[in-house]
């Protein structure tokens, strides 16, 4: 959670000399390392607190300080993911049933293995510590099952799926149930078995039942509960468990904490639960279309490595860029690479000891409620974003009207321009051939006039030429003697000679 401020180390040591680091180092601002000797009867909180000082007992310090003073404060709902083997190493007993107890659990996603053999504590039945290094073979033989230095006798198995094939004949399970359901019916009759068998310390199912803690399981059917309630299906058993109903409410149980709080998940292990309670925020942000920005707080135990690209080993730095934590809450993060089964009772202790308990808020109680929320907001949101697309697709529309506005205007002017253009060039053109004609016109007339003024002329001339022989006075000539006429024979048709003016 500590982190070197952001400061360039160019400064250097400070020349400072004495016992405590140096100040105008801004990288040595940590706590200096010098704890006090664990004595005898030192509570485990003020030994996280005072000896776990490096590597990963400093994370779990740091998980502790996360749990105890943000996770765990009132308006935080705190998701658990457990897998691995913890219930059969007594776990459940010693650690989950406390958590649930104090109410600082409120929803839980488990494998099916865990919630199995937490049963086997619900129904009395034993189990025992032994050593992995035996003959598994010898064991086989023996009908001893080994779950690492785990062991217990065959039978238990047998106990316990029959446990389960009884009560999944009953008329409350012949229906469709959530895992939720399901487990909280299993709680509820496991209690009345450890009631019966006298058992003054219930298994943790059995707890989660009494505290109204919804208990899911990502894949019900790896586990032996599935398949018991699959084999029971082969002779028309009605159980089935709807994962559909699974993935809305939990994601339901984490919108309302986003509504009225924080959401918090804390991890052990990793595997299916961790991205099952993780997967909430993709699926209320991305596909159920509800603004969101991740889980407020982030906390994982785990032995996975993140460089092998397993989902156990992804860092929450990771988770940020699914969506799935928030991003300004990164710094407050915590991975510890530890086996859970140290970390676990570790984390339950340094809680109790330090953090009051919270009220049940009873999760399993108002998961109808919860639902109903998710389903309209949903559809609240479908709306918007229907809205925002048909929005976006008016301004689109808008935005190619105005663009084919422009064109249009755009040709106008440009057709306007040639049309103009080209009643300059016509106007030009009737001008020029008016101008024309006006020259044909003006040279016809020129010449009109040149051969009139010429007629004229020549009328002129002969008038005068007239008017003059007019004028003068005529000499009489004398007649000559007349000739005798000549008979020349018939006279040819013609027009008559005319005579001489003179």
């Amino acid at each position: 959670m500590n982190e070197a401020p952001d400061t360039s180390p160019e400064t250097g040591p400070s020349s400072e000399q004495g016992g405590g680091a140096p100040a105008a180092n801004p990288y040595l601002t940590g706590h200096r390392i010098l704890p006090r000797p664990i004595r005898a009867g030192m509570p485990i909180s003020e030994l996280v607190r005072e000896t776990f000082l490096a590597y990963n007992a400093a994370r779990l310090r740091e998980a502790c300080r996360l749990l105890s003073e943000r996770m765990l404060k009132p308006d935080v709902t705190v998701g658990l993911a457990v897998s691995g083997a913890l219930t059969p190493a007594g776990l459940g007993l010693s650690a989950l049933s406390p958590l649930l107890r104090g109410g600082y659990v409120d929803w839980v996603v488990s494998t099916g293995a865990n919630l199995y053999h937490d049963t086997h504590f619900g129904l009395d039945l034993a189990l025992h510590q032994g050593s992995p290094a035996m003959d598994d073979r010898a064991l086989r033989r023996e009908g001893v099952v080994r779950i690492y230095d785990v062991l217990f006798d065959y039978r238990v198995l047998l106990s316990t799926d029959a446990f389960y094939r009884e009560m999944i004949v009953t008329p409350p399970f012949q229906k469709i149930l959530s895992t939720a359901e399901f487990h909280h019916l299993a709680g509820k009759f496991i209690r009345e078995r450890e009631r019966i068998l006298g058992l003054a310390q219930p298994c943790f199912l059995s707890t989660a039942w009494e505290c109204g803690v919804p208990v899911y399981t990502s894949s019900p059917g790896d586990s032996s509960i599935g398949m018991n309630i699959a084999a029971a299906a082969l002779t028309g058993n009605r159980l089935i468990l709807d994962p559909n109903r699974d993935v809305n409410e939990t994601a339901a149980i984490v919108y309302d904490a986003k509504r009225h709080g924080k959401s918090g998940v804390w991890i052990l292990g990793g595997g299916s639960p961790k991205n099952f309670v993780l997967q909430t925020e993709p699926l209320i942000q991305d596909v159920l279309g509800i603004d969101g920005v991740g889980h407020v707080y982030f906390l994982q135990v785990t032995d996975a490595r993140p460089d092998t690209g397993g989902l156990s080993g992804a860092t929450p730095a990771e988770a940020v860029s699914w969506g799935k934590i928030d991003p300004d809450m990164l710094p407050h993060a915590v991975v510890c690479y530890l086996d859970s089964t140290i970390a676990l009772p570790i984390l339950t202790a340094y809680i109790l000891e330090t953090a009051p308990p919270r009220p049940w808020r009873r999760l399993y109680d108002r998961r109808e409620e919860m639902l109903e929320e998710l389903r309209e907001a949903h559809l609240r949101a479908q709306v918007d974003r229907q809205q925002a697309i048909l929005t976006h697709k008016v301004q689109e529309t808008q935005a190619r009207l105005l663009q084919t506005r422009m064109e249009v205007e755009e040709r106008l002017r440009e057709g306007q321009a040639k049309v103009e253009e080209r009643m300059r060039d016509t106007q030009a053109r009737v001008e020029e051939r008016v101008r024309d004609t006006q020259t044909k016109i003006e040279e016809k007339v020129h010449d009109m006039q040149g051969q009139l003024q010429g007629e004229i002329n020549r009328l002129q001339t002969q008038l005068s030429d007239t008017v003059q022989r007019l004028l003068t006075p005529q000499v009489k000539t004398p007649k000559k003697a007349e000739e005798p006429k000549k008979i020349d024979g018939p006279k040819k048709e013609g027009p008559p000679e005319r005579e001489s003016p003179a």
